[in-house]
């Protein structure tokens, strides 16, 4: 469709919003050359009418009734086979849906991208096709993925199948749900605040965020190019290992990923020695006022020190810029969600890598139609990043994006010392679900406050897995192994040395 170019009315009023004041002689000479500047961008979609893929025929998605989706976990139920065989044969899967699967309906939580089926699959789709695997459905993720919580869906709340009145934490919430009721033998999940491992841990299942490019993010929705990850949600740590082997390595579309990378095999890890292995405990991951509960707190502190049962020599760790980095999250996520997601139509500008264009014009004509009905996270974050944006200039942002080499780098110098850092995945169990008709203020708190110790390994890039510690309450409690970046194996190695030592973990109750 061709590009309609503004008449000189329009011109003149392009030119006041960018603080210009043309007499009518200039808006009429620069008016005919805005129009033939215009017709490259013609000449554009002419040319990629002829390369842009076709969503495949057979398939499709349909949304389950309310008997077959007790929990709200699914989005869309599907059925895609993958190879015949592979490391993953015969593992039925579900993917979070703010990553394609071509020919599947995709929401990403938001009324504001319904209705729209990708043309590809994400990269991670294909690799987990290829390796055998089923994907049996979408699996539901929050409002634009940006909630801590399970209460912000389009589709509406995601239940803990440990208990239904509770969340499941978010964003992956859908993820979580299925994996922990024995839906699913496995899941993918997205991570920019701690969005795999919140709800894991809530759960009481496995999640890691891998290393920040070390499994790449192309065909899934993004919300800031520096903080995305994609990575596995399973039962066992081999089988999150299994998973992480399959979707690590370059694919040469995704600019976060390094030239050089070579991945570690995490399967082949599991069962190594331990013995002689440091794990530093962070203080600073527990105790945050007003959001630490004295039972995950003790039941984190116990589980550490079982790991000096595996010859693992448990010490205590100082780190104060644990706390100074959720600051730096908070910005980063912010302008970076509102410049590249909100005002981007998802994907921004200036990064190399792979594109989804029908994508960016569904989503860019949605968010004007559907703003109003936004989650309040969204929405507070839409508000805060435009006005920082309108009256800062974005100088926060390139402060806290320069602010990251610091904070990566006093957790370097904390692994220098210890081989993973530990702490509380979330400093609380499960709460309750809000209801809609809650102040907003709390149901903004229900999707936020679980993040502080997640989001700063969004911001450094570490690996980062959340293992169940135990009980507090009846509910799980997330115990978080932080291991130098690229050393996905060694968290993973030590997990499963803990899963091992305490018998596997607990399902939740039959209902």
């Amino acid at each position: 469709m061709a590009v309609r170019p503004p008449d000189e009315t329009e011109v003149a009023a392009l030119a006041s919003s960018w603080g210009m004041h043309p007499d009518e002689a200039q808006v009429a000479a620069y008016t005919p050359l805005v129009a033939a500047f215009l017709t490259s961008y013609d000449a554009v979609e002419e040319l990629y009418a002829g390369v842009a893929p076709q969503p495949p025929a057979d398939r499709s998605g349909t949304r389950p009734d309310d008997a077959d989706n007790p929990l709200g976990a699914w989005y869309v139920r599907t059925e895609v086979r993958g190879a015949a065989d592979g490391p993953l044969a015969g593992r039925t899967v579900a993917v979070k849906d703010n990553v394609a699967v071509a020919g599947v309906p995709m929401t990403n939580g938001s009324h504001t991208v319904e209705g729209f089926v990708p043309a590809r699959d994400a990269t991670v789709v294909t690799r987990l096709l290829d390796a055998g695997a089923t994907v049996t459905g979408k699996s539901v993720c929050e409002d634009l993925c940006f909630s801590g919580g399970s209460h912000t869906s389009v589709s509406g709340p995601v239940r803990n199948p440990w208990d239904p009145t509770r969340t499941t934490g978010g964003s992956s919430s859908g993820s979580a749900a299925l994996v922990a009721a024995g839906e699913v033998d496995l899941a993918l999940g997205g991570d920019q605040g701690g969005s795999i491992r919140m709800p894991a841990a809530f759960c009481g299942i496995v999640g890691h965020k891998p290393t920040h490019g070390l499994v790449p993010y192309t065909g899934a929705f993004p919300i800031e190019t520096t903080l995305d990850h994609l990575g596995p949600m399973t039962r066992t740590v081999a089988d999150a290992a299994a998973v992480l082997d399959v979707l690590a390595g370059r694919d040469g579309e995704d600019p976060r990923q390094p030239a050089d990378l070579a991945p570690d095999a995490c399967a082949a890890a599991l069962g190594g020695d331990v013995a002689g292995l440091r794990v530093g405990v962070v203080a600073q991951g527990f105790g945050w006022a007003e959001l630490s509960e004295d039972g995950v707190d003790d039941t984190v502190r116990a589980a550490a020190r079982r790991l000096g049962e595996l010859g693992i020599e448990v010490v205590d760790v100082d780190l104060p810029w644990h706390r100074h980095a959720l600051h730096v999250w908070n910005v980063i996520a912010t302008d970076g969600a509102t410049v590249q997601m909100i005002e981007g139509n998802g994907y921004g500008h200036n990064w190399e890598g792979r594109y989804d264009p029908e994508l960016v014009a569904h989503y860019g004509r949605r968010r004007r139609e559907t703003a109003d009905r936004w989650s309040p996270t969204v929405t507070a974050v839409a508000l805060t990043g435009r006005w920082s944006r309108e009256r800062e200039q974005g100088r926060h942002y390139a402060m806290a994006q320069n602010l990251a080499a610091e904070v990566r780098r006093h957790y370097d110098e904390a692994l220098a010392d210890v081989d993973l850092l530990v702490m509380p995945t979330v400093p609380m169990v499960a709460r309750p679900i809000p209801a809609p008709d809650d102040p907003l203020e709390v149901r903004v708190a229900r999707g936020l406050e679980m993040i502080v110790n997640c989001a700063p390994f969004d911001v450094s890039g570490h690996p980062a897995t959340s293992v169940p510690a135990g009980l507090s309450e009846g509910l799980p409690v997330g115990m978080m192994l932080v291991g130098r970046r690229f050393a996905d194996a060694t968290c993973l190695r030590v997990a499963h040395a803990f899963e091992q030592l305490v018998g596997g973990f607990p399902s939740p109750p039959a209902r």
